[in-house]
């Protein structure tokens, strides 16, 4: 079912954007974010005062530095900031909880140090009524084929998992988190994120799992 036209018209056009390379928020994700630095405690408490919401993005290398910093994707996730606590020093523990993905049209004045962006939601306006319990057909891959590569994932990295926990989630929650969670390269990232469908995202993140299983974790520490 498509949002409602009313929903659509509360999302903000302008929108605060936190660019920061790795970070993965999809839609139905939580990200918890230790904020420390004055520009993104100004957006924090920005956004605390007028709807909650901000936007995650991840620089483009490939892209020169402009006037207010690096270059960007164009292609971003919306969050609402569901969970804020202070720390004595001063900083904010966060949890930001994805909404739906938006293009960035264009750039927009700074604001208290940060950065801020005109967004189209429109191809994903879809995003904001997908079940958090999609089933192994709607993400087109059996469930055990997926934990199987993601068992050899964790053993030629040697990552402890809590099998329990991921025995608990659901098809595409599974899928949503092993995305942001896993340590993909940047650009890994980014192309989970801008999948067509979930399907297409399963099948990525399978690929990935498969190519991070495969490879000597190791490689990147020996000289050429």
């Amino acid at each position: 079912m498509h949002a409602p036209r009313s929903r659509a018209a509360a999302l903000p056009g302008e929108i605060p954007v936190f660019p920061l390379p790795g970070a993965l928020l999809l839609p139905g994700g939580k990200l918890p974010l230790n904020i420390f630095e004055p520009r993104y405690l100004a957006l924090t408490e920005d956004a605390l005062a007028a709807g909650r919401m901000f936007g995650m993005v991840q620089p483009d290398p490939a892209l020169p530095d402009t006037e207010t910093g690096p270059g960007l994707y164009r292609i971003g996730c919306l969050g609402r900031l569901t969970s804020f606590s202070e720390t004595e020093d001063g900083r904010y523990l966060i949890t930001l909880s994805g909404l739906l993905r938006y293009r960035i049209v264009a750039e927009a004045p700074m604001r208290r140090g940060y950065r801020r962006m005109l967004v189209d939601y429109a191809p994903y306006l879809a995003e904001l009524d997908t079940p958090a319990d999609a089933s192994a057909a709607a993400i087109g891959l059996p469930r055990e084929t997926l934990l199987g590569a993601l068992r050899g994932y964790f053993t030629r990295r040697g990552f402890d998992a809590n099998w329990d926990a991921i025995r608990k989630l659901g098809d595409a929650a599974l899928v949503t988190t092993l995305c942001m969670v896993c340590p993909f390269e940047p650009a890994e990232k980014q192309a989970l994120l801008e999948a067509p469908d979930l399907p297409a995202r399963t099948g990525a993140l399978h690929t990935l799992l498969q190519i991070g299983a495969a490879a000597d974790p190791t490689d990147v520490m020996r000289p050429s």
